[in-house]
C-alpha cells in the first residue's frame, strides 16, 4: 500500500493548532510572562519625565522578550525533550523544521501580544503615544529583538541537556539580564556619572540588551533613527545568526 505523506502546510498546521492548544492549557505560565514588562511600564513611570515615555516602553518590552526566550521557549523545549516528545514527533512523516518551526511561530505571537499590552498599559497609565509609523516600526523591531532571546535560548537548550540544568541556567541568564538592564538605567538617570558608570553604560548599549532597547526605542520615535542605530540593528542581527548557527548545531532532539 502507497504510503501518504501529508503537505507541510497541513502538517505545520496540525503543529501550530497543537503548541496553541498547549499554551492556552498552560496559560498561568504565559500570563507571568506577560506580567514582567506591565511591572516594569507601571514601576518606571518616575523615569517619564527623565528618560521620555519611549525608552520606558523600549525596556518594559525589552524584559518581556527575556522572559518569552529564556523563560518560555527554553523551558519548554527542555520539558518536551525530557518527555519524548521531540522523539515521537520526528518518527512521523514531517520536516524537522516545521516542528520547530511551529513553536517559533507561537513565541512570535506572544511577542506580538506583550508589545501590543506594553502599548495599551503604556497609553492609558502613562499617556504615552507613539505614531503611526511609530507603532508600525516598533512591532518589526519587537520581532527581531525576540529573535535574539530566542537563538539564545537555543544555545542555553542545545549546550546542556538536563531540563533542570537547562531551568536553572535560563533563570540565572534572565537575572543577570534584568539587573544589567536596571543599572544601565539607573547609570543613565545620574547627572554627572563617574567613569565607570559610564563605561557599564557603554558596554550594556552593545550587549543583546542593549542594542535591542536601542533599535525598539529609536523605532518608536523614526525620526530619532540614526547611524548608531543602524550599528545596532546590524549587530542585533549578527547576535541572532551567531546564537541560532550555535543552537541548531548543538540542539539534540533527545536527552541520550
Amino acid at each position: 500500500m502507497e504510503t501518504i505523506i501529508p503537505k507541510t502546510s497541513t502538517v505545520l498546521k496540525a503543529l501550530l493548532t497543537a503548541d496553541l492548544t498547549t499554551q492556552w492549557r498552560n496559560r498561568r505560565a504565559v500570563i507571568l510572562v506577560l506580567i514582567v514588562p506591565v511591572i516594569i511600564i507601571i514601576t518606571w513611570k518616575v523615569f517619564i519625565p527623565v528618560l521620555g515615555g519611549a525608552y520606558v516602553l523600549a525596556n518594559s518590552i525589552t524584559f518581556g522578550l527575556i522572559a518569552i526566550g529564556l523563560m518560555g521557549y527554553t523551558n519548554s523545549v527542555a520539558r518536551d525533550r525530557d518527555k519524548g516528545i521531540f522523539q515521537r514527533l520526528r518518527v512521523a512523516p514531517m520536516p524537522s523544521w516545521a516542528i520547530m518551526g511551529s513553536r517559533l511561530l507561537v513565541q512570535m505571537i506572544l511577542i506580538a501580544l506583550i508589545t501590543t499590552l506594553v502599548f495599551i498599559v503604556g497609553n492609558t497609565y502613562d499617556k504615552i503615544i507613539l505614531t503611526p509609523a511609530g507603532y508600525a516600526l516598533t512591532y518589526f523591531a519587537a520581532m527581531i529583538g525576540g529573535a535574539v532571546y530566542l537563538s539564545l535560548g537555543q544555545v542555553i537548550v542545545g549546550l546542556i541537556q538536563n531540563a533542570e540544568s537547562v531551568n536553572a541556567t535560563s533563570r540565572l541568564v534572565y537575572f543577570v539580564f534584568i539587573m544589567v538592564g536596571m543599572a544601565a538605567g539607573f547609570s543613565q538617570m545620574d547627572d554627572k556619572p563617574s567613569t565607570f558608570e559610564k563605561q557599564i553604560v557603554q558596554v550594556v548599549n552593545w550587549s543583546p540588551y542593549g542594542t535591542v532597547k536601542n533599535i525598539l526605542s529609536a523605532s518608536m520615535q523614526p525620526a530619532h533613527w540614526n547611524a548608531t542605530t543602524t550599528t545596532a540593528l546590524l549587530l542585533t542581527i549578527g547576535y541572532i545568526i551567531v546564537f541560532a548557527g550555535i543552537g541548531i548545531q548543538k540542539f539534540k532532539w533527545n536527552t541520550k
